[in-house]
């Protein structure tokens, strides 16, 4: 029997610090949105989840 977790935010990268607020998962903020994006998509393949771009400076990583 394989038992794993999934279904939940891993994590959230951001160079808006407004926008998100730590608590449930880590939060990585970056200088700017192109640094953001290749950040998520590192974060993704390192932890075998999806990064997700929510279209306002916010992207998640999630696992599915």
């Amino acid at each position: 029997m394989n038992i794993e977790i999934s279904h939940f935010i891993m994590a959230i990268v951001t160079c808006e610090r407004d926008k998100v607020q730590s608590g449930f998962a880590p939060v990585f903020y970056t200088e700017n949105e192109e640094e953001s994006e290749k950040t998520a998509f590192l974060i993704a393949k390192i932890t075998q989840g999806m990064a997700h771009n929510l279209e306002n400076g916010v992207y998640i990583i999630v696992r599915h």
